[in-house]
């Protein structure tokens, strides 16, 4: 059990028979009125980001989840398959549970998290940035770097991005897998 009070980014929690993360809080403490708490809470399950206002010193039941490395093996019409690092596992999991699964290639590290009293796995995280590379995009024009102006490129994973025009085929480039948005060319 937890209060109001120890609200942070990332706590997990169980509300309406169902496990909620804390993306975002804001406690409140108005002219008139008691203190409350105003959060954004994203559910695990789906996805599905929901806004809710906790009043000040309500007890809340925490729910105790778990991240584990796995490595992305590969996809087919069951889903993505994920080995466990340790244990050498694997786990099939559906497309809606990650998040960026267009970024996802063969033999990245993940990291899967679980509910530790069900055992069943929630989320997949990617990291932050990933270098991937381009298999086609139109010819660059060399020295066209003062404007912002983009062009499509398809990744090798099969997403498609926005690049600088710039950017060549088969060069490698770093994505944000949280914007989806192109990052920097890597060296």
């Amino acid at each position: 059990m937890a209060t109001t009070a120890d609200f942070k980014n990332g706590l997990c929690l169980e509300y309406n028979n169902d496990l909620y993360t804390i993306v975002e809080f804001q406690h409140v403490k108005p002219g008139k009125g008691s203190a409350f708490v105003r959060t954004k809470l994203k559910n695990l399950r789906t996805g599905k980001v929901i806004d809710n206002t906790f009043n000040s010193g309500v007890k809340v039941t925490t729910a105790r989840i778990e991240r584990r490395p796995h490595q992305f093996l590969y996809k087919d019409d069951m889903g993505y398959h994920f080995m466990d690092a340790s244990t050498f596992e694997q786990v099939g999991l559906q497309e809606h549970l990650i998040e960026g699964h267009q970024f996802v290639k063969e033999g990245q590290e993940v990291d899967v998290i679980y509910h530790a009293e069900t055992e069943t796995p929630l989320n997949v995280e990617l990291p932050p940035f990933v270098e991937l590379k381009i298999v086609y995009t139109e010819p660059g024009i060399k020295g066209d770097t003062a404007t912002n102006a983009t062009k499509s490129a398809k990744l090798e994973t099969g997403a498609e991005i926005q690049v600088p025009l710039f950017i060549d085929q088969d060069e490698v480039i770093r994505v944000d897998t949280r914007t989806g948005s192109y990052s920097e060319r890597v060296k």
